[in-house]
């Protein structure tokens, strides 16, 4: 498995959203806004509805992720904040490919679920993202199990055994489905089952994840630079090459020379300038760099 998805990142790895929790906790907000002025347009037009999916609503498969982790002004501030820093360390952890690897394909989990039990059985759950988070804290909990929160800001207490409060949160749903108090009401046994089915697909996501990265070691700070620094140089290969107006392709921003005035110049980029900024060898590491 962690072949498979080494393999996965050497190819598609040039695809990924660095920063993507970023992202998240913008659609959060924007959710969030947008719930306090319509709360009904994300249930009616954007929530995750396999009939309407299936019926052309394509859009959907997307929109339902804008869904806000809470109602209140409050408790959403430190959610967005835990989601940003753990969704980092993991980003940070992992890769930018493999963090969204896991994102992602917990998003296709649940679609594929919501739509699998709506053509068997004609259900349609009112199912979210919200397990899929708390599936990163699970996660997180892997990597650093030492690491000490501040539960109510005054006790510390360990990621470890935060994740096995979690994991009740995972297992009580799945349980409260079965139960006829529950899951078998007319009226609101379709939100318990949904709950019940983004738990277990959550987990699954999670554990498919980490069977195949249970072997990897978190990147180290000088891996990441040099892995983001690997990428800059993929990103300038791929550049199309400039054509000068005497036909040279490459030319020193300093001197101005170029390939064609001495063949044995070798010309590189400058990462530190802001821009494509190409100099010679003999002036590559003495320039000023642009800012």
């Amino acid at each position: 498995m962690e072949n498979w998805l080494s393999k996965l990142e050497r190819r598609f790895g040039r695809y990924a959203i660095p920063n993507l929790m970023y992202y998240i906790i913008i659609l959060y907000a924007a959710g969030f806004v947008l719930n306090i002025l319509n709360p009904e347009f994300y249930y009616r037009y954007l929530s995750l509805n396999a009939q309407a999916i299936l019926n052309g609503q394509i859009w959907r498969v997307v929109t339902f992720i804008i869904q806000p982790p809470s109602n209140s002004l409050i408790f959403i501030v430190f959610a967005l904040y835990l989601y940003y820093m753990i969704g980092q360390q993991l980003e940070n952890a992992w890769g930018a490919f493999r963090f969204n690897l896991y994102f992602f394909s917990g998003m296709l989990f649940h679609i594929v679920a919501a739509i699998l039990l709506y053509v068997i059985t004609g259900m349609i759950l009112p199912m979210s993202v919200w397990y899929l988070n708390m599936s990163l804290f699970f996660a997180y909990a892997a990597l650093y199990p030492d690491v000490q929160f501040l539960v109510f800001f005054v006790i510390p207490v360990k990621v470890k055994y935060l994740a096995l409060i979690d994991a009740l949160y995972f297992i009580y749903p799945i349980i409260q489905a079965f139960l006829p108090a529950y899951g078998g009401h007319a009226l609101v046994g379709g939100f318990y089952k949904a709950a019940a089915v983004e738990s277990v697909v959550s987990l699954l996501n999670f554990l498919i994840f980490f069977l195949g990265s249970r072997n990897m070691r978190p990147y180290t700070p000088k891996q990441r630079r040099r892995k983001k620094e690997f990428q800059q140089n993929i990103r300038r290969a791929q550049r199309p090459v400039q054509n000068y107006a005497n036909g040279a392709k490459h030319m020193c921003a300093i001197c101005k020379r170029t390939e064609l005035d001495d063949p044995n110049l070798e010309f590189r980029y400058c990462s530190k300038c802001n821009g494509n900024y190409e100099y010679c060898q003999d002036h590559l590491f003495t320039h000023t760099h642009v800012k």
